[in-house]
C-alpha cells in the first residue's frame, strides 16, 4: 500500500533528532503567543519539506481521552491548510466518520499565535494566516476496541490511526513522526511503523504507511520467531496478545499460530517483502472489546472477547483471515480500490475474491496445519454451502453486485430497518463458496489447484503489486487450464450470475456427503422470544417460507396455533417442529394491532450437512483418499 523507503531515507531517519514540541494551554480569544520548542530534523531543520509530526498524550485516560498535537511544516506561507479527518479506514469499505469523537480544535502558527479556524464541513478544518507551520490540537475520544474504530481507557491504548488522527489534504506524500506519551510505565508499543531508536518514537514514509499502522499501547504478551524469507534470509513475526491467561496459554497459542504461518507460506511459497522486514499480529483478547479483525501492510488488529484456550485452539479462525490478507489484498490488490479513499465509501466488484477466497482459505489454513479434524471442517463447509445455497438474496445478485453491497454492509449503520436477511448474502461467505467450487473444479478437472491459480495471482499481481480487474482473474485463470471455456462457463455461473455449484458431486471426490441435515423436519424460516408474557416474532421470516407468505412479520403477536394458545417462544417452536412437511397449522396473531388468523402449509427443511464418508458408513476408496490427502493435508 504505500511505498518502500528507500536506503537514502533510511539513513536520514537514523539521523533524526526529535524534541518534544511543548504546548501551553491557550484559548482562541487574546492572541498571547504560547512557547514553542524547535523541532530539528535532520535536513527538514529549514522547514522548506513538508513534514508532519504528530504527539499524543492521555491526560484522560480514565474517560477515554487522548490530547492530541500535530505540527504541520514546509507549508506555502499564505495558503489555506485544509485539516480532515478520515470518513474510513482501510480494509473498510463503508463510511465511519471518525470526525464525530473529535473536539476543542485549536491552532497555532510557528511562533505559538492562534490562528482562525473555519470549520467548513463536519470532516475538515480550514486553517488560514499561517507562517508557514501549523500546531494543531484536539482532543479525542475513544471508546471502542476492534479493527475500525479506537480505545482509550485504564487497561489498554488500542489505535487505528484513521480513527485517531488528523492529517492535511495536499502532504500525503510528506514523512510523519509521531510520539506517544505511554500512560503507564509497565506499558509496551507494538506498532508496524518503523522505529526510531526512541521505544517512544516512530516513523512512517508518508500518509497512506502512517494510517495503515495501527498501535497496540498496553502491558502485552509478546512472542517472536523467525522465519526464512525470499530474500535468503529471516523476517521476524511479532505476536503480541493483550490478554488474561497464562503465559503457559499464550505459548499453546502461539504454537497454533506458527503453524498457520507456515502453512500460508506454502500457499504462496513464502512471505512477502515485509518494508521493515517483520509482521505484527496486534491482539486483544479482553471482555470488554468488540470481536473483529482488520488486516494491514505488515500487521494485523485482531480482537475478540473469548478468552485464549489451554490448548491454543480457539480463536484461530480470525488470524487466519486477516493473516492470508497480506497476500489477498494487501499486495494482490483489486484495481477498484486504488487508490483508497480516506474521504468517501469505496466500492469494489471483486470482495467476492479479495474477502471471499481469503475466507475460504482460512478454515483451510488451520485444517491443513491440523487444528480442525476433517469432521470439524465439515462443520464449517456445511454453514458455508447452506448460507449460499438456501439464501434468498443469491436469488438477486450475482457475487460481483453482493461485493457492491459492501458500503451498506461492511459494519455500516442505518437507523431505518432494513431487509438484507432476505436480499443480502456476505461476499465473505459467497465468496468461500466459491472458492471451494472452484479448487474442488481445478483438481478434479484440470489436474490444478487453487493454490497455483494464487501463485500465479501472487507472481503477475502481488510481487509487483499490480492491481488486478476481473479480466485480469480470467486471464491468469484461462491460462493455468488451458481452457478458456471453462473460465467463461464458471464465471457466466457462479460469479456473474446467481448458480450454486454442484457441491455434492464435488465434494463426493474428496469423500465428503452432502445431505438433507433434517429430512424430516419443517421448516420453520424466523424465531420467536418472550417480551412482557407475549410471545413475539423476533426474526422476520425468510421469503420463500410458508410463514413468509401467511404475513407474519417482525414485531408481531403470535395469539394461538391450531387453536391452542401459545404460551412461550420455547413451546411455541417445540410445537412447530413437532410437525411434518406437508401438515396445516392455523395461525392467529396481531400484526400492527390487527388480528390475522391464516392456514400455513409447513415446507420440509432444506438445511444441508456435509459429513465425511467414514462417518456416514460409506467407502474411502484409495483414489478418494488420495484426493483428500493432496486438498486438506500440508
Amino acid at each position: 500500500m504505500g511505498p518502500d523507503i528507500i536506503p537514502e531515507k533510511m539513513d536520514r531517519l537514523a539521523r533524526y533528532l526529535f524534541l518534544i514540541v511543548l504546548l501551553v494551554p491557550a484559548s482562541t480569544t487574546g492572541a498571547a503567543p504560547i512557547e514553542l520548542a524547535p523541532v530539528i530534523i535532520g535536513e527538514t531543520a529549514d522547514g522548506d519539506d513538508p513534514h508532519v509530526t504528530y504527539e499524543i498524550s492521555f491526560p484522560g485516560l480514565k474517560h477515554h481521552e487522548a490530547e492530541v498535537e500535530v505540527r504541520f511544516s514546509g507549508l506555502t506561507v499564505g495558503q489555506t491548510l485544509e485539516v480532515r479527518m478520515s470518513r474510513t479506514s482501510p480494509g473498510r469499505y463503508a463510511l465511519h466518520e471518525f470526525a464525530k469523537n473529535v473536539h476543542g480544535v485549536r491552532a497555532y502558527d510557528g511562533e505559538g499565535n492562534v490562528l482562525p479556524i473555519e470549520h467548513i464541513n463536519p470532516h475538515q478544518w480550514d486553517v488560514s494566516g499561517h507562517d508557514g507551520t501549523v500546531l494543531f490540537t484536539y482532543t479525542l475520544f475513544a471508546d471502542m476496541a476492534d479493527g475500525t474504530y479506537s480505545a482509550i481507557d485504564m487497561t489498554h491504548v488500542h489505535l487505528n490511526m484513521p480513527a485517531t488522527f488528523m492529517w492535511a489534504r495536499g502532504m500525503e506524500d510528506a514523512p510523519i513522526d509521531v510520539s506517544f506519551n505511554v500512560p503507564e510505565s509497565d506499558w509496551k508499543i507494538a506498532t508496524q511503523l518503523f522505529e526510531t531508536g526512541d521505544k517512544y518514537s516512530f516513523h512512517a514514509p508518508d500518509l497512506h504507511y502512517f494510517l495503515d499502522s495501527p498501535t497496540e499501547i498496553s502491558d502485552y504478551d509478546l512472542r517472536t520467531w523467525e522465519v526464512d524469507n525470499r530474500q535468503g534470509g529471516t523476517s521476524e513475526i511479532r505476536l503480541a496478545v493483550h490478554h488474561e491467561g497464562t503465559p503457559e496459554v499464550m505459548d499453546a497459542f502461539t504454537e497454533s499460530i506458527k503453524k498457520i504461518v507456515e502453512v500460508q507460506y506454502d500457499v504462496f511459497g513464502g512471505p512477502p517483502e515485509y518494508d521493515d522486514n517483520t509482521y505484527t499480529f496486534l491482539v486483544d483478547y479482553l471482555p470488554h472489546v468488540s470481536g473483529d479483525g482488520m488486516e494491514h501492510r505488515n500487521s494485523t488488529y485482531v480482537t475478540g472477547t473469548r478468552p485464549l484456550a489451554a490448548d491454543g485452539r480457539t480463536n484461530l479462525g480470525t488470524m487466519a483471515h486477516e493473516f492470508f490478507h497480506q497476500w489477498n489484498v494487501e499486495r494482490i490488490r483489486p484495481e477498484s480500490l486504488e487508490p483508497f479513499s480516506y474521504e468517501t465509501e469505496s466500492p469494489s466488484d471483486d470482495l467476492w475474491f479479495a474477502e471471499g477466497v481469503t475466507s475460504y482459505y482460512t478454515g483451510l489454513s488451520i485444517r491443513r496445519a491440523g487444528l480442525l479434524s476433517n469432521e470439524q471442517y465439515a462443520s464449517e463447509l456445511s454453514s458455508t454451502i447452506n448460507s449460499v445455497v438456501n439464501s434468498p438474496g443469491r436469488k438477486l445478485y450475482s457475487a460481483e453486485e453482493m461485493s457492491r453491497q459492501a458500503p451498506f454492509m461492511d459494519r455500516a449503520s442505518s437507523w431505518d430497518r432494513t431487509n438484507t436477511a432476505n436480499t443480502f448474502l456476505s461476499y465473505y461467505t459467497w465468496g468461500s463458496a466459491i472458492g471451494l467450487a472452484l479448487d474442488l473444479s481445478l483438481r478434479s478437472e484440470f489436474n490444478v489447484t487453487l493454490d497455483h491459480f494464487m501463485r500465479r495471482m501472487w507472481k503477475n499481481h502481488g510481487e509487483n503489486e499490480l492491481p488486478y480487474t476481473s479480466a485480469d482473474l480470467k486471464k491468469e485463470l484461462t491460462e493455468l487450464t488451458g481452457s478458456a471455456s471453462f473460465t467463461r462457463s464458471f464465471f457466466s455461473d457462479y460469479i456473474e450470475g446467481n448458480d450454486v455449484a454442484d457441491y455434492k458431486s464435488l465434494l463426493h471426490n474428496a469423500g465428503f456427503l452432502v445431505r438433507q441435515n433434517n429430512p424430516d423436519g419443517v421448516l420453520l424460516g424466523m424465531d420467536f422470544e418472550d417480551i412482557d408474557s407475549n410471545v413475539i416474532v423476533s426474526a422476520a421470516p425468510t421469503k420463500g417460507t410458508s410463514f413468509y407468505e401467511s404475513g407474519l412479520d417482525l414485531g408481531d403477536r403470535l395469539v394461538s396455533l391450531d387453536g391452542h394458545g401459545v404460551t412461550t417462544a420455547e413451546r411455541t417452536r417445540a410445537y412447530l417442529q413437532g410437525k411434518n412437511p406437508g401438515d396445516i397449522v392455523t395461525v392467529e396473531f396481531v400484526h400492527r394491532g390487527r388480528a390475522i388468523r391464516e392456514n400455513v402449509l409447513l415446507l420440509f427443511d432444506p438445511t444441508l450437512e456435509v459429513v465425511p464418508f467414514e462417518l456416514a458408513g460409506m467407502e474411502l476408496t484409495g483414489k478418494i483418499r488420495k484426493f483428500r490427502a493432496e486438498w486438506l493435508d500440508r
